[in-house]
C-alpha cells in the first residue's frame, strides 16, 4: 500500500477514535475531567528533562535547517516555559466547566419551559507550528470543554510535541479516560493536514495555529469550520493628552517584551502634538535595545537613525525587532490608519481623555482594544483563561483569545410535563 493511502487510513482511523471519544466525553463529569487535567501537569512537570531533551533534538535540527531567531524562540522550551504549561493546566483546572449550564429558562404561553443548554463542539482538530507548549494548552482546553481533540504540531517540533503527548496520555490514563481523547498526529507528512481539514464526519472545527501561509492554506482548502486569524499588526496610538511615562512604558514593552509573538506591537502611531516630545526618548530606548525603525517622513525628521517606511511596512508583521512609526494628525487619522492597516488583532491607546478612549474602543474593529496598556496582554491566560486555542479574529462563532467557553456552543432545550402543540 502506497505512503498517500496510508495516510488517509491512518487520517480516518484517528477521526473514527476521535468521534468516539468524543461521545464518551459528553458525559464525563468536571471533577474526572480536573483529575486528568492535574495529573497532565503533574507528569509534565516530572518529565522536564524529557522534555528539554526533546526539545533540544528539535532545535538542534532547527538551527541546521535555518530556521529563523523568531521561530526558534518560539519553539524552545526552557524550565520556566514547561512549568508554564503545568500552570496554565492547573488554571483551566480551577475554571468553572461551562458544558452543561442552562441560561435563559422560560416559560411560554403553552407552559413548555424553553432555555439553552452549552454543549461540546465534539471534536477540534488543532494545526500548529514551532511552539510545543500549544500541545498541552490545546489537549487541555479541549478536554476541559468536554471536546476530543486531535492535535498536528509542525514537523520542526516533532520530538517535543511527541514527549509532551505522553505526559497528556499519562493523565488521561490516570483519570480512567480513553487516549483517544486527545491525539497527537505522528507523521510530519502534509498531506496529513489535508486530510484532517477535509473530514467533516469526524471533525467539527479546526483551528490553525502558525504562518500566514499555513492559516491561508487551511482557509482556502478546509470544508471543515475554520477559527482563525492570519497575522497580527498591532498598533499603539499615543494620544496628545497621553502620559508620557506611561506612554513610553506601553509603547517599548508592546515591542520589546518579546518579538515572536501576534500580540507584538508592529507600528507605533504618534500624534503630532507630542511626537517631538515622546519620540526622541523611545527612539533611543528602542535603538539601545536593538531595534530598527522604519518611519514616516514626520518621523524620520525626528528620529535621525530611522530609515523611511515603505507602503509595505504598514502591513508587516515583522515578528523581529523591527517597528513602524507614523506620526498621525489625531485620533481620527489614527482610527483610520488602523482600519486600513489593522490585522484586526489588538490594538491599544495611551491617552488620560476618557473621550478619546471611549472613541477608541467603540471605532477600532479589533479582536483586543486597549486602554493605556500593553498589547502583549492580549492571550488567554492574562485574560483569565488559563490558555488558549487561539485568537480568533474572525467575527463568528468567538473572537480574540478562544478560552475554554469558545470551545463550546448551546442548544436549545425545551421542558414539559406532556405539552402538546394545539
Amino acid at each position: 500500500m502506497d505512503a498517500k493511502v496510508n495516510i488517509q487510513t491512518y487520517m480516518q482511523q484517528l477521526g473514527e477514535q476521535a468521534r468516539a471519544a468524543s461521545r464518551q466525553l459528553a458525559g464525563v463529569d468536571s471533577g474526572t475531567k480536573n483529575k486528568a487535567l492535574l495529573a497532565m501537569a503533574e507528569a509534565i512537570e516530572s518529565q522536564q528533562q524529557a522534555l528539554l531533551d526533546a526539545n533540544t533534538l528539535d532545535l538542534e535540527a532547527g538551527e541546521k535547517n535555518g530556521l529563523d531567531e523568531a521561530l526558534l524562540d518560539r519553539l524552545a522550551l526552557n524550565p520556566e516555559r514547561i512549568a508554564g504549561m503545568a500552570e496554565g493546566i492547573r488554571q483551566i483546572v480551577a475554571l468553572a466547566d461551562p458544558v452543561g449550564e442552562i441560561t435563559d429558562l422560560s416559560y411560554r404561553e403553552s407552559g413548555i419551559q424553553v432555555g439553552k443548554m452549552r454543549v461540546p463542539l465534539g471534536v477540534i482538530g488543532i494545526i500548529y507550528e514551532s511552539r510545543p507548549n500549544v500541545t498541552a494548552d490545546a489537549a487541555a482546553l479541549c478536554l476541559k470543554a468536554g471536546n476530543a481533540a486531535i492535535l498536528r504540531g509542525g514537523s520542526e517540533a516533532a520530538h517535543s510535541n511527541q514527549a509532551i503527548a505522553k505526559c497528556i496520555q499519562a493523565g488521561l490514563t490516570q483519570a480512567d479516560l480513553p487516549i483517544e481523547c486527545v491525539q497527537v498526529i505522528e507523521t510530519t507528512d502534509r498531506e496529513a493536514v489535508g486530510k484532517l481539514i477535509s473530514m467533516p464526519k469526524y471533525v467539527d472545527v479546526i483551528v490553525p495555529r502558525g504562518g500566514k501561509g499555513l492559516i491561508e492554506r487551511v482557509s482556502a482548502e478546509a470544508t471543515v469550520p475554520v477559527i482563525k486569524h492570519l497575522h497580527g499588526v498591532c498598533h499603539v496610538y499615543i494620544d496628545a493628552n497621553a502620559d508620557i511615562d506611561k506612554a513610553t512604558a506601553i509603547a517599548f514593552n508592546s515591542k520589546t517584551q518579546r518579538y515572536g509573538t501576534c500580540n507584538t506591537m508592529e507600528t507605533l502611531l504618534v500624534d503630532t502634538a507630542i511626537a517631538d516630545t515622546v519620540l526622541p526618548k523611545l527612539g533611543q530606548m528602542y535603538t539601545d535595545e536593538g531595534v530598527e525603525l522604519r518611519g514616516c517622513e514626520s518621523s524620520c525628521k525626528i528620529l535621525s537613525n530611522a530609515i523611511a517606511a515603505t507602503d509595505a511596512d504598514w502591513d508587516e508583521e515583522y515578528l523581529a525587532p523591527i517597528l513602524s512609526i507614523r506620526v498621525v494628525n489625531g485620533i481620527d487619522e489614527a482610527i483610520e490608519h488602523c482600519h486600513q492597516h489593522s490585522s484586526g488583532h489588538t490594538e491599544s491607546i495611551v491617552t488620560e481623555d476618557l473621550t478619546k478612549a471611549r472613541r477608541f474602543l467603540a471605532e477600532v474593529d479589533s479582536s483586543s482594544v486597549m486602554v493605556n496598556a500593553s498589547t502583549r496582554f492580549a492571550d488567554g491566560f492574562e485574560y483569565g483563561l488559563g490558555a488558549e486555542i487561539g485568537i480568533s479574529t474572525d467575527k463568528i462563532h468567538v473572537r480574540g483569545p478562544v478560552g475554554v467557553e469558545g470551545l463550546t456552543s448551546q442548544k436549545y432545550i425545551v421542558l414539559g410535563d406532556g405539552h402538546i402543540r394545539k
